[in-house]
């Protein structure tokens, strides 16, 4: 894989770069366009792979799943930098047989719709069905930024600061907690469900830590009918609470926002306010949400 394509997974600066290339020199770009679908379609792979083991033992968990997601995201990756799974050269010729006969046409990656996305249907979105998150970061700020902005806000925090944290609880969305029927329960930020919480709920196992061990417990959690219900009850739960106060009036700054929410006991992961941390400086977050903003001005 050339310099000029990403070699981690984070790094979404250089399709940008790969998109000017493609300006200038699209019959080179196409071949690093196709394996980056070669590279999506191994992390697909791999996933389904996941997804159909038995789990991961007694120290599975959503951060441990998260971690494992990572690991799968970057492999992929490093798979097709090398001699790949030999599917980089038949997307190619696919992207070729495709381009405009008048040579005026769009840059290879913008080809993407075309090859791998079914056609679009004109429904009216769903109230009952919230778009589902599948553990794409750009498709996470995508879909909870408007929420998230919103909420941030009456917090005093970034909205970044907010997406790390749900990224952190759930994968990227990719890991949600369900309902026993297999729906979602729209919970980003892993809020239990007490004798305070009157609402829907779902009961799972989860890792905890107690005195520096991880000990696996079943556990019942809130469960929301969509995605700004879990934000908005975040922002309750963390106003509501005495014990959070001192992180609230530091809220200007999420390194120490988190750091105050773990000290009053809001996670039981000594190491939580440092995993949300190393999301927000990977810089993916930022990244994303400029390509958001973006495609909106576009």
């Amino acid at each position: 894989m050339s310099i000029e394509l990403a070699q981690v997974y984070t790094d979404f600066s250089a399709l940008g770069s790969l998109r000017a290339r493609a300006r200038a020199d699209r019959e080179s770009a196409l071949d690093e366009v196709a394996r980056q679908f070669e590279s999506l379609f191994t992390q697909m792979m791999l996933r389904s792979m996941r997804d159909a083991s038995f789990g991961g033992g007694l120290l599975d968990s959503q951060q441990s799943r998260f971690y494992r997601d990572m690991y799968d995201q970057q492999l992929a990756i490093e798979l097709s930098s090398q001699r790949g799974l030999g599917l980089a050269e038949v997307i190619k010729r696919q992207l070729q047989g495709m381009q405009p006969a008048s040579g005026a046409g769009r840059a290879p990656g913008d080809y993407r719709a075309q090859v791998i996305a079914p056609a679009p249907v004109d429904r009216a979105p769903s109230a009952e069905a919230p778009p589902a998150l599948d553990g794409s970061p750009e498709g996470f700020v995508q879909t909870l930024w408007p929420a998230a902005e919103k909420a941030a806000r009456e917090l005093g925090l970034p909205p970044e600061a907010l997406l790390a944290q749900a990224a952190l609880e759930t994968g990227w969305g990719a890991h949600v907690m369900t309902r026993a029927d297999g729906s979602s329960s729209h919970n980003l930020f892993g809020i239990k469900a007490d004798e305070r919480w009157s609402g829907e709920r779902v009961t799972v196992t989860t890792l905890e830590y107690r005195d520096g061990v991880a000990v696996r417990t079943r556990a019942d959690f809130r469960a929301y009918a969509d995605w700004e219900q879990s934000f908005t009850d975040y922002v309750r739960f963390v106003r509501d609470n005495p014990r959070y106060r001192q992180a609230l009036e530091v809220a200007g700054d999420p390194q120490r926002y988190f750091e105050a929410l773990q000290k009053a006991g809001y996670a039981t992961d000594p190491a939580y306010a440092e995993k949300i941390q190393r999301i927000l400086e990977r810089g993916t977050l930022h990244t994303a949400a400029m390509d958001r903003e973006g495609a909106k001005a576009g």
